[in-house]
């Protein structure tokens, strides 16, 4: 018991140092943004996100110097306020997140994630530049829980919802009237549609159909129905 409290209270000493501004806090600070921000963009590489490894390490890195450069600016007497760099950190993040953010040509938006991740990623850097370690990673945990693991929970409740949207591309204008037979013989309400012609093709058209189902079935049935229909090149969920 005794080597316990002789433990702990070694590491509140630890903590309360690494808390200072010295050059061992900075150099632990610099290191955790390294390593804190590369686990959470090494994730959104592998995934192929604009954002990835790199770019999360030097977001991450960047927030710390800068709530670092509050702390040094105040251990040498500057009349400064602490949190005003840091604000102008999170604002300022969001053309960097904006970047990363793409409308596809069928109105669906890709990147969402990966510009909150680099919002998260630049608070994380604030924390660990401001010395709050355990918030730091805390934060560091949950991000990566919830860009890798929550994955797929999120892709399971898009899988049971009775709402979904999907994009059919087909040659001829009658077989647009096919699809919508299809769909309403499977008992499901049309709520949306948008009929594109495919650029470069004289007859080739694409609709995106928004529709909800009043009778349960799997949206691998309702892809799999769409794409037997004659006339029909390609079908797929957004």
């Amino acid at each position: 018991m005794q080597f316990f409290n002789e433990a702990i209270d070694f590491l509140n000493r630890m903590m309360d140092y690494l808390r200072e501004f010295n050059l061992t806090s900075v150099t632990v600070r610099i290191i955790l943004t390294m390593l804190f921000g590369g686990a959470i963009g090494i994730g959104r590489e592998r995934k192929r996100r604009p954002a990835g490894f790199r770019t999360h390490m030097l977001v991450c890195l960047g927030s710390a110097l800068t709530m670092m450069i509050n702390q040094y600016l105040m251990e040498e007497g500057y009349t400064v306020d602490a949190s005003r760099l840091g604000a102008q950190v999170i604002s300022g993040i969001g053309f960097l997140g904006a970047g990363t953010i793409i409308v596809t040509g069928h109105r669906q938006v890709n990147g969402l994630t990966t510009a909150a991740g680099l919002w998260a990623s630049a608070c994380m850097g604030l924390a660990i530049g401001a010395g709050f370690y355990e918030g730091a990673l805390l934060a560091c945990v949950v991000i990566l829980l919830t860009t890798t693991l929550f994955t797929y929970f999120d892709r399971k409740v898009r899988s049971t919802s009775r709402v979904m949207c999907i994009m059919v591309e087909f040659s001829q204008s009658d077989d647009f009237s096919k699809i919508l037979d299809t769909l309403r013989g499977m008992d499901m309400r049309i709520f949306n549609i948008e009929l594109n012609k495919l650029r470069g093709e004289s007859t080739a058209h694409s609709v995106v159909l928004s529709i909800e189902m009043q009778k349960k079935h799997t949206h691998d049935e309702v892809l799999a129905t769409v794409a037997t229909i004659g006339g029909v090149a390609a079908v797929e969920e957004l």
